[in-house]
C-alpha cells in the first residue's frame, strides 16, 4: 500500500522508464536513481540488472509481486518485468526505500 502511494506521486510528477532494455541503459548513461524487479523476472536478467547496479551505485528494489502486478502498479496494461526511476519528483521513494 505504501509504495503503492509513492509509485503515484512518481507516475504523476516524476520520470521512469519501463522495460529491461531502457533500465540497462539508463544505468549506464547514469541516469538511474533506483531500479524495481518484479519477483519473476528470469534470474540471469535479474543478476544482470544487479550487477550492473552494483557497478553504478544504484539502489534495487526486488518487487515483492510479478512482474504482471508490477505493470499494474504502474498503471499499464501489460506485464513490466524491470522500472527505472530516473527523476523521483515530488516522491521521497528513493530516500525510503531499503536498498539492498
Amino acid at each position: 500500500k505504501q509504495w503503492y502511494q509513492r509509485r503515484v506521486a512518481i507516475t504523476a510528477g516524476g520520470k521512469f522508464l519501463i522495460g529491461y532494455r531502457s533500465t540497462i541503459k539508463s544505468i549506464r548513461q547514469g541516469k538511474a536513481k533506483l531500479i524495481i524487479i518484479a519477483n519473476n523476472t528470469p534470474a540471469l536478467r535479474k543478476s544482470e540488472i544487479e550487477y550492473y547496479c552494483m557497478l553504478a551505485k544504484v539502489g534495487v528494489h526486488h518487487y515483492s509481486g510479478s512482474n504482471i502486478d508490477l505493470g499494474t502498479a504502474c498503471g499499464k496494461y501489460f506485464r513490466v518485468g524491470a522500472l527505472c526511476i530516473t527523476d523521483p519528483g515530488d516522491s521521497d521513494i528513493i530516500r525510503t526505500m531499503p536498498s539492498e
